[in-house]
């Protein structure tokens, strides 16, 4: 009855955002599901944030800002990127967002005409592709591995880039698989895209989740590469402050005046008051960021153990973020109870039906031969939703 736009037909629903939405309903009818599915912390938005944003209602801050968001903010971002990443930027090179999602839509929105290719490693960020097609470009997947430990090298991004080729999407530290580049590839990196004059989007939305290798901006390896990348960053990993919508996108001047036009005729300015709470986080003393960093990275190291030592999975270990991306591959084809797995999404179903673990399939993330797991809920939690998937296994035929 109604006709839908070619656009908005080639896109797929969010498989995170689905499973998530599943888990959910069956808990509310009784079940008892663990939830390994979101990325999402499991803290609460530290107090002075939350008092922040109390104070920003109780003295009226509920208005319109300007649509790029308030100037106290993008300057507080500018200081911010300053000391983490030795990078000077000016206020009117960064724009607010509502969550990194939208700053990478509005680049994009910026940069790509129909036909133009964007070049995305797999395993990918559910969203990448989907935003690139819904601008009519044409994403580009190159394929990593865990002996590359998920990384695309320069000889890879050489390969891909063609006369089409209008920007390479680089995600450090990764999600799904936790890949963090070092300084060193990523100049190799930087000398591929310098020569060919190619712009990168740098999404670092987990900048501040890294273990144990230290965390570095391509933006930050010289005058060449600064002017060709644009960065992507984000309150909601760092400071638990997913619900909030805040995220910014950062880089030239003119690309961050286009995206600020086209979110003048869409949203126009993010949420006032998470704008103010935001801004108070940036300026704030930053412990509770350690306090949660740290107990990621003890979730992250019992969870890499326990999945190791299971039947028919291996694990990379992951060096940022706070997911782990398990290889399942050897369970298809094997049968549980009768029934056969058939990739990755048959894996994630029967482990959601019978053992009430959500799992996020890695065929959403390009790569059907995983599943990922999020170490963002608390320890029991991730203890419990372990020995369900353990007992899942030794169920294989």
């Amino acid at each position: 009855m109604y006709r839908l736009s070619d656009r908005v037909c080639s896109i797929q629903e969010s498989a995170t955002m689905a499973i998530s939405a599943r888990a959910a309903a069956m808990k509310r009818a009784g079940e008892d599901v663990i939830a390994m599915a979101a990325g999402e912390p499991d803290f609460a938005t530290p107090a002075h944030i939350a008092a922040a944003a109390k104070q920003a209602i109780d003295a009226g801050f509920t208005r319109y800002t300007p649509a790029a968001g308030t100037p106290e903010l993008r300057a507080a971002w500018a200081e911010h990127i300053g000391k983490q990443r030795g990078i000077t930027y000016r206020p009117d090179q960064i724009i607010i967002t509502a969550g990194g999602k939208q700053a990478v839509w509005n680049i994009l929105y910026a940069l790509v005409n129909p036909g133009d290719e964007v070049i995305i490693p797999a395993p990918y960020w559910v969203s990448y592709p989907e935003q690139v097609r819904s601008v009519g470009g044409v994403p580009v997947i190159l394929e990593t591995t865990p002996e590359e430990e998920f990384k695309v090298t320069p000889e890879m991004l050489r390969r891909a880039i063609t006369a089409r080729t209008r920007l390479f999407i680089l995600n450090s530290p990764c999600n799904p698989t936790g890949a963090v580049y070092t300084r060193d590839e990523l100049m190799e990196l930087a000398e591929v895209l310098v020569e060919r004059q190619l712009l990168v989007l740098s999404d670092e939305v987990y900048d501040a989740l890294v273990y144990e290798v230290p965390f570095t901006s391509i933006a930050s390896l010289g005058e060449d590469i600064y002017r060709l990348t644009v960065i992507v960053a984000a309150m909601s990993k760092t400071y638990a402050m997913t619900g909030w919508r805040i995220g910014c996108a950062v880089g030239p001047a003119e690309i961050i005046a286009a995206a600020a036009r086209i979110q003048s005729h869409s949203t126009s300015n993010p949420n006032s008051v998470a704008q103010y709470a935001s801004l108070i986080a940036l300026q704030s003393d930053q412990s509770t960021v350690e306090v949660m960093r740290q107990e990621f990275d003890r979730r992250r190291r019992y969870m890499v153990e326990r999945l190791q030592a299971m039947p028919f999975i291996t694990c990379t270990r992951p060096q940022g973020a706070f997911y782990a991306f398990p290889r399942i591959a050897e369970t298809f084809g094997r049968t549980y109870h009768g029934e056969r797995i058939e990739g990755s999404m048959g894996f994630c179903r029967l482990l959601l039906e019978h053992e009430k673990v959500a799992a996020v399939p890695g065929c959403e993330f390009g790569a059907d031969a995983y599943m990922r797991l999020s170490y963002a809920t608390s320890m029991e939690n991730i203890q419990k939703a372990l020995d369900r998937i353990e007992r899942f296994l030794k169920q294989l035929d």
